[in-house]
């Protein structure tokens, strides 16, 4: 060995030398690609299977858990270049699993290929949104109604429908959920663990339905010197939907877009819009449903009339041809007292 000259801090050996001034041999020996702790304790939620990762309750598919589980507790070298990972889960039974790590890495120029074995072990646990549905938590209940007529099962299926649709379109949330939900006299009632869904839901009702909402705020406790509230939300749908025909201060209509407080309509006898809050059309009857529409081919036409055969008597009939008729198209019609009106064409009638 050349006196002042380098040499391996641990055992005196010549150069080359790599991390921490060591030679090769005593550099292998105490430098390593990473940390693996022995055992590695997990939590899943025994009602909902969300795993708890430092506090934050997540949906993780079983392969993921276990790629998570390494990103979380493995240390790896701060100086390791091109590191790969690979990675083989061996469960031993339903609450222990074998976590085999294969990690190939260089530190200063030097190759490392190394083999771990990390243990994970799941515990039981039970996140805040289940304990919360166990104890029947809620913070607003979602009255469904409707005015001026009855809604049928398969109107109420529609609009608890729309729940899932903001349910879809929001960031998840653990409040995000349902209590109990069910028919009532005269409705259908939906308990909900957050004001806000409650709130989305309510406009996204009635930006689709249309209808008013009233709300009402109760006061049921205190905590930390702040009220704690519940929320009931009353959504009444209109009894008619967008296209129907209405009657409505002594005129045929059809309600053709909703506003923020009422309907557009559009008269059916000739070309007039006009807007009309919920309080006016109070007194609005339904007189067709756009359900009941049928389409069909004139058999014979003039400028104001056409002969049409009668789909239920099979016999023919005249009717008055609608403002914004176009010789050869369809006509839409709508069996009103009796009659058979031709309906001017609204988007939503397709041709």
């Amino acid at each position: 060995m050349d006196l002042g000259g380098e040499f391996c801090l641990i055992c005196g050996s010549t150069p080359p030398l790599f991390t921490g001034r060591m030679c090769e041999k005593c550099t292998r020996e105490r430098v390593k690609l990473a940390k693996i702790p022995k055992n590695v304790p997990w939590i899943k939620c025994a009602r909902c299977n969300k795993v708890d990762f430092k506090g934050k309750w997540s949906e993780v598919e079983s392969d993921e858990i276990w790629h998570e589980l390494v990103q979380r507790n493995v240390e790896f070298n701060a100086n390791v270049e091109n590191l790969e990972v690979g990675l083989m889960a061996q469960e031993v039974d339903g609450r222990h699993t074998l976590i085999h790590l294969q990690l190939e890495g260089t530190i200063d120029d030097l190759l490392y290929t190394e083999e771990f074995t990390m243990r994970a072990r799941m515990s039981n646990g039970v996140c805040l949104t289940c304990t919360r549905q166990a104890g029947n938590y809620f913070e607003a209940t979602v009255q469904l109604r409707s005015s001026a007529r009855r809604l049928s099962d398969d109107e109420f299926t529609v609009l608890r429908a729309t729940l899932d649709d903001v349910l879809s379109e929001m960031p998840a949330d653990p409040m995000f959920f349902i209590t109990k939900e069910g028919p009532v006299t005269g409705g259908y009632d939906v308990v909900l663990g957050s004001k806000a869904l409650a709130r989305a839901w309510g406009r996204h009702l009635v930006n689709l339905h249309g209808g008013q909402i009233t709300t009402t705020t109760s006061v049921v406790g205190r905590k930390d010197g702040v009220d704690l509230t519940r929320l009931t939300l009353l959504y009444r749908k209109p009894g008619y939907e967008l296209g129907d025909v209405v009657s409505w201060r002594g005129n045929l209509w059809r309600p053709s877009n909703w506003s923020s407080d009422g309907a557009v309509l559009e008269r059916v006898d000739r070309r007039e819009r006009t807007g009309a809050s919920w309080r006016d059309l109070e007194s609005a009857n339904v007189m067709a449903r756009m359900e009941d529409f049928i389409t069909i081919d004139s058999l014979n036409e003039d400028s104001s009339v056409a002969e049409i055969l009668n789909p239920n008597t099979w016999k023919m009939e005249s009717v008055r041809l609608p403002f914004d008729h176009i010789s050869g198209r369809k006509l839409n019609l709508a069996r009103i007292e009796g009659e058979w009106i031709s309906l001017p064409k609204l988007g939503m009638d397709g041709e």
